[in-house]
Protein backbone atom coordinates (compact mmCIF):
# COMPACT_ATOMS: atom_id res chain seq x y z
CA UNK A 1 0.00 0.00 0.00
CA UNK A 2 1.67 3.14 -1.11
CA UNK A 3 2.07 6.38 1.19
CA UNK A 4 -0.59 8.23 -0.30
CA UNK A 5 -3.53 5.04 -0.26
CA UNK A 6 -2.53 4.90 3.53
CA UNK A 7 -3.17 8.20 4.56
CA UNK A 8 -6.15 8.08 2.74
CA UNK A 9 -7.35 5.15 4.47
CA UNK A 10 -6.46 6.91 7.99
CA UNK A 11 -8.36 9.76 7.08
CA UNK A 12 -11.81 7.50 6.00
CA UNK A 13 -11.22 5.60 9.42
CA UNK A 14 -10.48 8.80 11.59
CA UNK A 15 -14.01 10.41 10.00
CA UNK A 16 -15.71 7.01 10.93
CA UNK A 17 -14.55 7.64 14.60
CA UNK A 18 -15.69 11.34 14.88
CA UNK A 19 -18.68 10.99 13.03
CA UNK A 20 -19.35 7.43 15.70
CA UNK A 21 -18.46 9.84 18.86
CA UNK A 22 -21.04 12.71 17.58
CA UNK A 23 -23.97 10.30 16.85
CA UNK A 24 -23.32 8.51 19.86
CA UNK A 25 -22.99 11.79 22.15
CA UNK A 26 -27.01 12.28 20.34
CA UNK A 27 -27.93 9.02 21.92
CA UNK A 28 -26.47 10.03 25.31
CA UNK A 29 -28.32 12.77 25.48
CA UNK A 30 -31.98 11.23 24.58
CA UNK A 31 -31.00 9.46 27.72
CA UNK A 32 -33.16 9.68 31.20
CA UNK A 33 -31.97 9.17 34.40
CA UNK A 34 -32.84 5.17 34.77
CA UNK A 35 -31.39 4.60 31.29
CA UNK A 36 -27.64 6.45 32.45
CA UNK A 37 -28.38 3.68 35.37
CA UNK A 38 -29.12 0.57 33.66
CA UNK A 39 -26.71 -1.87 32.85
CA UNK A 40 -24.54 -2.75 29.85
CA UNK A 41 -22.93 -5.35 28.58
CA UNK A 42 -19.70 -4.38 30.46
CA UNK A 43 -19.74 -6.34 33.60
CA UNK A 44 -20.69 -4.37 36.31
CA UNK A 45 -20.71 -0.82 34.64
CA UNK A 46 -23.53 0.72 34.16
CA UNK A 47 -24.52 3.13 31.10
CA UNK A 48 -22.84 6.01 32.97
CA UNK A 49 -19.37 4.15 33.31
CA UNK A 50 -19.46 3.23 30.00
CA UNK A 51 -19.49 6.64 28.73
CA UNK A 52 -17.00 7.78 31.22
CA UNK A 53 -14.82 5.58 30.39
CA UNK A 54 -15.21 6.13 26.72
CA UNK A 55 -13.37 9.25 27.34
CA UNK A 56 -10.97 8.44 29.47
CA UNK A 57 -8.15 9.17 27.07
CA UNK A 58 -9.20 13.08 25.91
CA UNK A 59 -9.45 14.15 29.58
CA UNK A 60 -5.71 11.82 30.67
CA UNK A 61 -2.46 13.21 29.46
CA UNK A 62 -0.28 10.17 28.85
CA UNK A 63 1.72 10.42 32.46
CA UNK A 64 -1.47 10.61 34.21
CA UNK A 65 -2.18 7.87 32.63
CA UNK A 66 1.01 6.18 33.58
CA UNK A 67 0.81 7.09 37.17
CA UNK A 68 -2.96 5.59 37.63
CA UNK A 69 -1.50 2.27 36.80
CA UNK A 70 0.96 2.35 39.15
CA UNK A 71 -1.54 3.40 41.56
CA UNK A 72 -3.54 -0.07 40.45
CA UNK A 73 -0.18 -1.55 40.73
CA UNK A 74 0.18 -2.16 37.28
CA UNK A 75 -3.03 -3.55 36.50
CA UNK A 76 -4.95 -1.74 33.41
CA UNK A 77 -8.21 -3.39 34.57
CA UNK A 78 -8.03 -1.92 38.06
CA UNK A 79 -6.88 1.02 36.85
CA UNK A 80 -9.75 1.76 34.01
CA UNK A 81 -12.31 0.39 36.28
CA UNK A 82 -11.63 2.49 39.13
CA UNK A 83 -11.38 5.47 37.10
CA UNK A 84 -14.45 4.68 35.16
CA UNK A 85 -16.54 4.56 38.41
CA UNK A 86 -14.88 7.89 39.78
CA UNK A 87 -15.78 10.02 36.67
CA UNK A 88 -18.85 8.41 36.34
CA UNK A 89 -20.19 9.78 39.54
CA UNK A 90 -18.00 13.13 39.25
CA UNK A 91 -19.35 14.43 35.96
CA UNK A 92 -22.97 14.72 34.68
CA UNK A 93 -25.05 13.25 32.06
CA UNK A 94 -25.07 16.02 30.11
CA UNK A 95 -21.13 16.54 30.61
CA UNK A 96 -20.47 12.75 29.75
CA UNK A 97 -22.13 13.25 26.48
CA UNK A 98 -20.51 16.46 25.83
CA UNK A 99 -16.89 14.82 26.18
CA UNK A 100 -17.36 12.53 23.14
CA UNK A 101 -18.78 15.76 20.74
CA UNK A 102 -16.01 18.11 22.08
CA UNK A 103 -13.43 15.49 21.27
CA UNK A 104 -14.54 14.08 18.25
CA UNK A 105 -11.79 14.71 16.32
CA UNK A 106 -9.56 13.77 19.28
CA UNK A 107 -6.20 11.53 17.83
CA UNK A 108 -6.33 9.07 20.57
CA UNK A 109 -5.82 5.49 20.09
CA UNK A 110 -5.32 2.97 22.16
CA UNK A 111 -2.08 1.12 22.92
CA UNK A 112 -2.09 -1.34 20.27
CA UNK A 113 -4.09 -1.45 16.86
CA UNK A 114 -4.07 2.55 15.49
CA UNK A 115 -7.21 4.38 14.48
CA UNK A 116 -9.00 1.24 13.77
CA UNK A 117 -8.83 -0.06 17.22
CA UNK A 118 -9.96 3.48 18.01
CA UNK A 119 -12.86 3.07 15.58
CA UNK A 120 -13.49 -0.52 17.94
CA UNK A 121 -13.46 1.54 20.98
CA UNK A 122 -15.75 3.55 20.57
CA UNK A 123 -18.28 1.22 18.27
CA UNK A 124 -17.91 -1.67 20.42
CA UNK A 125 -18.69 1.02 23.52
CA UNK A 126 -21.59 2.56 22.00
CA UNK A 127 -23.14 -1.03 21.55
CA UNK A 128 -22.30 -2.12 25.03
CA UNK A 129 -24.79 0.73 25.85
CA UNK A 130 -27.37 0.79 23.23
CA UNK A 131 -28.17 -2.88 22.70
CA UNK A 132 -29.01 -3.96 26.45
CA UNK A 133 -31.06 -0.58 26.31
CA UNK A 134 -32.74 -1.88 23.93
CA UNK A 135 -31.98 0.97 21.37
CA UNK A 136 -32.82 0.35 17.73
CA UNK A 137 -29.21 2.08 16.71
CA UNK A 138 -27.79 0.87 13.27
CA UNK A 139 -23.99 1.15 13.07
CA UNK A 140 -23.49 2.45 9.89
CA UNK A 141 -22.02 -0.62 7.72
CA UNK A 142 -18.87 0.63 6.69
CA UNK A 143 -17.70 1.01 9.97
CA UNK A 144 -19.09 -2.15 10.72
CA UNK A 145 -16.86 -3.94 7.91
CA UNK A 146 -13.67 -2.15 8.86
CA UNK A 147 -13.95 -4.05 12.38
CA UNK A 148 -14.92 -7.10 11.13
CA UNK A 149 -11.84 -7.65 8.57
CA UNK A 150 -9.84 -6.79 11.48
CA UNK A 151 -11.22 -9.72 13.29
CA UNK A 152 -7.98 -12.08 14.02
CA UNK A 153 -7.50 -15.42 16.07
CA UNK A 154 -5.15 -12.78 18.18
CA UNK A 155 -7.96 -10.48 18.43
CA UNK A 156 -10.03 -12.62 19.78
CA UNK A 157 -8.02 -14.12 22.04
CA UNK A 158 -7.27 -10.47 23.44
CA UNK A 159 -10.97 -9.47 24.03
CA UNK A 160 -10.96 -12.88 25.54
CA UNK A 161 -14.01 -14.19 22.59
CA UNK A 162 -13.88 -18.26 22.48
CA UNK A 163 -15.13 -18.64 18.90
CA UNK A 164 -13.13 -22.01 18.47
CA UNK A 165 -15.51 -24.52 16.61
CA UNK A 166 -17.92 -22.12 14.79
CA UNK A 167 -18.43 -20.26 11.55
CA UNK A 168 -19.66 -17.21 12.22
CA UNK A 169 -21.83 -15.78 9.57
CA UNK A 170 -23.79 -12.24 9.57
CA UNK A 171 -27.02 -12.46 7.92
CA UNK A 172 -26.79 -8.42 6.66
CA UNK A 173 -23.81 -8.44 4.73
CA UNK A 174 -21.49 -10.61 3.45
CA UNK A 175 -18.97 -11.73 6.41
CA UNK A 176 -17.83 -14.79 7.46
CA UNK A 177 -15.36 -15.56 10.54
CA UNK A 178 -14.19 -19.33 11.66
CA UNK A 179 -14.84 -22.86 10.53
CA UNK A 180 -17.65 -25.05 12.27
CA UNK A 181 -21.63 -25.21 12.55
CA UNK A 182 -22.89 -21.67 11.68
CA UNK A 183 -23.86 -18.99 14.39
CA UNK A 184 -25.86 -16.59 12.32
CA UNK A 185 -26.92 -12.94 13.54
CA UNK A 186 -26.64 -9.33 12.57
CA UNK A 187 -23.13 -8.04 11.46
CA UNK A 188 -23.02 -5.83 14.70
CA UNK A 189 -23.76 -8.83 16.95
CA UNK A 190 -21.41 -10.71 15.72
CA UNK A 191 -19.31 -8.03 16.03
CA UNK A 192 -19.76 -7.81 20.09
CA UNK A 193 -19.53 -11.55 19.78
CA UNK A 194 -15.76 -11.48 18.24
CA UNK A 195 -15.20 -8.58 21.58
CA UNK A 196 -16.13 -11.13 23.97
CA UNK A 197 -19.33 -9.60 24.45
CA UNK A 198 -22.68 -12.03 25.44
CA UNK A 199 -25.90 -10.55 23.51
CA UNK A 200 -28.91 -9.91 24.99
CA UNK A 201 -31.13 -13.85 24.02
CA UNK A 202 -33.11 -13.86 20.14
CA UNK A 203 -30.02 -12.04 18.31
CA UNK A 204 -28.38 -15.09 17.35
CA UNK A 205 -29.50 -18.15 15.71
CA UNK A 206 -27.80 -21.85 14.42
CA UNK A 207 -25.67 -23.84 16.30
CA UNK A 208 -23.99 -23.30 19.54
CA UNK A 209 -25.50 -19.87 19.70
CA UNK A 210 -26.09 -20.01 23.59
CA UNK A 211 -22.22 -19.39 24.06
CA UNK A 212 -22.54 -16.34 22.79
CA UNK A 213 -25.55 -15.43 24.97
CA UNK A 214 -26.25 -13.70 28.27
CA UNK A 215 -26.92 -15.91 30.99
Amino acid sequence: MGNSTRQETTAGIRAMIAAERRELADVLDGLGEAQWDAPSLCAGWRVREVAAHMSLGFRYALPKVVWEVAKARGSLDRMTDRLARRDAAAHSAGRLAAFLRENAEHPWTPPVGGFTSALGHDVVHGLDMTVPLGLDRRVPEERVRVLLGAVTPKSAKFFGAELGGVTLVADDLDWTYGSGPEVCGSAQDLLLVAFGRKVPEGRLRGAAWERFVAG
